[in-house]
């Protein structure tokens, strides 16, 4: 792999860039044993994730959501961080690094990736439902399984909700930004993402109309594949270690 032509030049245009901006998607937590929810087995029982992840049907069945989202923190409880996240963890340690995640299962936090902008929020991050004066805008809740389904509110009684962002829910305006400033970068990479789900899969074009060279990496193409300047198929995280030993290479001082 690593004698492949384009990935050493993308090799070499990630070891020189000053300002490196990474989007990460479910692709790159596919290997620790984290479901897609998209595709092939995307299902849980008979519902697709675009059924469940919407404040409509949190307040049509809250129980029903829950039972999903713990489902969901038990498996993702049990997995590891994958080499993917730990080479993104060792480049986020370089300056001028930005490491913007669709995922909202923490393994990028967990690997080591400080400052990590979750643009869909934390499945373990818990707010209340309504909002209430007695309780922070929210907090983290580790608890697996939760023994009570909906969880209550401890501040007022009520139910919380899971603070991830739902189908039809804006994006947190200060993620957003920091999101949109990593588009002012020399080379934008995204990594392990379907590029369907809008704003994020915008982001990567907005990186190409201010300039920079802008590559993917997927187990396939995707439908932003052909407007972006590289784009590679394989295991994410495979090709993730294949470029860092690259990018070592590259920089590895004369003997």
């Amino acid at each position: 792999m690593e004698s492949d032509p384009q990935l050493r030049a993308l090799a070499a245009r990630l070891a020189a860039a000053g300002r490196l901006s990474v989007l990460t998607g479910a692709g790159v937590s596919a290997a620790s044993g984290v479901p897609t929810f998209r595709g092939e087995g995307g299902l849980w029982r008979t519902f697709r994730a675009e059924d469940l992840a919407t404040p409509e049907a949190f307040a049509r069945n809250p129980r029903l959501v829950w039972e999903w989202y713990d489902w969901r923190r038990q498996i993702v409880a049990a997995c590891a961080p994958n080499a993917a996240h730990q080479v993104l963890a060792r480049w986020g340690r370089r300056p001028g690094f930005t490491l913007v995640t669709q995922n909202v299962d923490g393994l990028h936090e967990l690997a080591g990736s400080p400052d990590v902008a979750r643009f869909h929020g934390s499945i373990w991050e818990v707010r209340c439902r309504d909002w209430c004066a007695g309780s922070p805008p929210s907090w983290t809740d580790r608890t697996v399984p939760l023994p009570v389904l909906p969880p209550p509110c401890p501040h007022c009684g009520g139910i919380v909700r899971p603070n991830v962002v739902w189908f039809g829910e804006t994006i947190d305006p200060r993620v957003f930004a920091r999101a949109l400033a990593a588009t002012s970068c020399d080379v934008f990479l995204t990594v392990g993402t379907s590029a369907l789900v809008y704003p994020a899969a915008g982001l990567v074009h907005e990186a190409s109309r201010q300039g920079a060279f802008t590559a993917e990496i997927n187990i396939e193409r995707t439908p932003a594949s052909d407007a972006l300047d590289l784009a590679l198929q394989g295991k994410v995280e495979e090709v993730l270690v294949a470029l860092d030993r690259l990018m070592e290479a590259a920089t590895a001082p004369e003997p």
